[in-house]
């Protein structure tokens, strides 16, 4: 099994044991992880989870979304077929309120430009939430209120932290999917207050990839043999790289193979399945051989020029082998390896694309 905390990994890892053994708790991403937007399960999430926990592992569902209070995300959760009960949730606004309440004194009034799942964790730690900057607040804390946010709350933020009023953030995701689309997320909300100062302050952050979201999980969870699984390499897959622990990608949200093969060493997973059935497998090793090509399962993947090549070993697909969707993993966990030794430790520019296509990504 690949170890937490390896910083240059140059292939996946993997596991001859079933991932929902070899680990004692899965913290979970939520959007498109186990739903979508607009609030349905994602294929095969309800099922596997299911397994997964009758198996033993304990399931954590870990957001950077601190509009909705734990209570909310565990009646969803339970209504999609996941039963959950608010201590399984640990949102980013709780993160960011142990961040406020360990530099500011217990009753400090904190200025909120948010949703009610941060003003609900800011109460939880002592603190008293408040509108305006002329309620002289000890802090300024800013998380995701959804769109009907107006410009009012920020022009509030802007006015405290202006007059040097201590700034944190719950996350700085730059945009939050939507039942329409893609929308500003709390990142771009930070940014306005940024401009609005003259970009003389900066924000504690605490939501993922920063360490707090990380410690705030394992404290709340107890979790002694962690893995991380998400959708997003720059927040997910980065968080458990700055944790130090293991990491599962599922590929039915924002990262598709392409972006994985480029990604650099913070943005790496330890494992990559199609979907929440990963934590329900073992996960083939990828090894390297004398050429300089890695083999996984009947692929061997290799970098020639300035591009990938994939090619069947013996046995393999056009020999009558696996070619479905277990097998076309193998190929893509064999690539990773090829264009992960090429870039070292920047980002891969090779060319994947007929590669990719052999595999049907």
């Amino acid at each position: 099994m690949a170890r937490g905390g390896e910083r240059e990994r140059n292939r996946p890892g993997g596991s001859g044991a079933v991932l929902g053994e070899a680990y004692d708790t899965a913290l979970l991403d939520l959007d498109g992880v186990v739903y979508y937007a607009g609030g349905g399960a994602v294929p095969h999430a309800v099922e596997a989870l299911g397994a997964a926990r009758d198996g033993g592992m304990r399931l954590a569902y870990v957001t950077n979304n601190a509009l909705r209070t734990p209570d909310a995300v565990a009646v969803h959760l339970t209504e999609l077929g996941v039963p959950a009960a608010p201590e399984d949730v640990v949102t980013s606004a709780q993160a960011v309120s142990r961040l406020v309440a360990e530099d500011v004194p217990e009753g400090s009034r904190v200025l909120v430009v948010g949703g009610e799942g941060l003003r609900v964790a800011l109460r939880e730690r002592g603190l008293v939430p408040v509108d305006s900057a002329d309620d002289e607040p000890a802090a300024v804390v800013q998380g995701y209120g959804g769109p009907e946010m107006g410009w009012g709350r920020f022009a509030e933020a802007a006015y405290a932290v202006g007059r040097g009023v201590p700034w944190y953030a719950s996350n700085t995701d730059l945009t939050i999917p939507g039942t329409r689309g893609i929308g500003p997320g709390n990142g771009a909300a930070v940014e306005v207050v940024r401009i609005a100062t003259g970009g003389r302050s900066e924000p504690k952050v605490a939501g993922k990839p920063q360490p707090p979201m990380h410690r705030e999980t394992v404290l709340r969870t107890g979790a002694v043999r962690p893995l991380v699984v998400g959708d997003r390499l720059d927040t997910d897959i980065e968080g458990a790289f700055n944790g130090g622990v293991d990491s599962l990608l599922v590929l039915t949200g924002v990262t598709d193979a392409a972006a994985l093969l480029a990604a650099v060493p913070a943005h790496r997973p330890t494992y990559v399945a199609a979907d929440l059935r990963g934590l329900l497998t073992a996960h083939p090793e990828v090894a390297a051989d004398p050429d300089g090509g890695f083999r996984c399962g009947a692929w061997r993947a290799s970098a020639a020029g300035d591009a990938l090549v994939l090619e069947t070993v013996e046995g393999g697909p056009d020999g009558g082998s696996d070619t479905g969707e277990s097998g076309a993993f193998d190929g893509l966990r064999a690539l990773c390896g090829a264009a992960w030794t090429r870039a070292g430790a920047g980002s891969c520019g090779l060319d994947a694309g007929k590669a990719l296509a052999r595999l049907g990504f």
